[in-house]
């Protein structure tokens, strides 16, 4: 009897050390929740390429598209936690849809983390014609004209949404949101002058900035970019701790071997170290995290704390789906 029950507990456990010994054997599934195009999508094709190269098998990026993202993060939730299926996400669709949408699983239990990859600070953007020449007298003529202002956004929830929500909150001001198909034409109505401020993805807002089409008050982050570093932290113009930044990471389905994970993790760890990799991020405007950061029990608590942070917020303005 003790020998079957040895015999059964080696059985149980040498498909798991084969699996992470023999992990990848096939074809990896890189989920993505929104368009081929986009910078989500953009992110996925760096990572999904070079991860390739080290993993000797190849990941193919699958584009599962609807619902602000929900459709495409909910594919992952039930995935088979067999390390053949990885999703890539961001704060909108792991934090900001939680307190929009009445989903189907949980954003922070539901998932094994692998390693948060990229953080994108939002710009302070308005139109140039704007007569404050900084954040604090930006802020002063906001209170003065807020009846006539209008900020465009990318819809209900989205983070250009939920920051400007945010600034009101901080700022004690009220204004209009005008939504859009997204915030690349909401940036060209502001280029246009069509309205007058908005927050914005810093890679998707510096080449207006650059080209002087549009002009930067802040970026929400605790550092400068370094793509840019005239632009002033929030600290450092006058809004103290205004942090918001739309960072992205992978996640496997709950109950993936931690072996699996570990070695994904690794391998995720790697592609950050990569000077080619790192220098195409840092075009995009993505901050890389630093390495302490980048492992599976930094992004739970980091993402943790996020909801914790931004769910009272959201809910408070009473944000609802479109």
């Amino acid at each position: 009897m003790r020998r079957l029950l040895i015999a059964a507990a080696l059985a149980a456990v040498l498909p798991c050390l084969a699996s992470a010994q023999n992990y990848p054997n096939k074809a990896v599934t890189m989920v993505v929740p929104f368009a081929a195009g986009g910078p989500t999508d953009t992110l996925a094709r760096i990572f999904a390429a070079a991860l390739q190269q080290r993993l000797g098998q190849t990941v193919v990026v699958e584009n599962t598209t609807g619902a602000a993202g929900t459709i495409g993060t909910g594919r992952i939730v039930r995935a088979a936690p067999d390390g053949y299926t990885l999703g890539i996400g961001h704060w909108s669709t792991h934090v900001v849809n939680g307190a929009i949408y009445p989903l189907t699983y949980d954003l922070l239990n539901d998932f094994a983390p692998v390693s948060l990859i990229a953080s994108n600070p939002q710009l302070l953007v308005a139109r140039k014609t704007i007569p404050a020449k900084d954040l604090t007298e930006l802020v002063a003529w906001v209170k003065a004209n807020q009846d006539k202002i209008s900020a465009g956004t990318a819809g209900a929830g989205a983070a250009s949404h939920v920051s400007g929500v945010y600034f009101q909150t901080v700022t004690n001001t009220k204004f209009n949101f005008i939504p859009y198909r997204g915030t690349g034409p909401a940036l060209q109505d502001l280029v246009a002058g069509n309205i007058d401020l908005m927050f914005d993805q810093a890679a998707s807002a510096l080449p207006q900035v650059r080209n002087g089409n549009v002009r930067a008050f802040a970026v929400t982050a605790k550092t400068r970019l370094t793509s840019e570093p005239n632009i002033p932290t929030v600290d450092e113009a006058g809004m103290p701790n205004f942090y918001i930044a739309v960072w992205h990471a992978l996640w496997f389905p709950k109950g993936t071997p931690k072996d699996i994970v570990m070695k994904m993790n690794a391998t995720v760890r790697d592609v950050l170290a990569d000077p080619a990799v790192r220098q195409r991020l840092v075009e995009l405007g993505q901050d890389i995290p630093a390495v302490e950061q980048q492992t599976p029990e930094a992004l739970y608590a980091y993402h943790k704390a996020e909801i914790e942070k931004w769910h009272p917020i959201i809910k408070a303005a009473n944000i609802k789906p479109e």
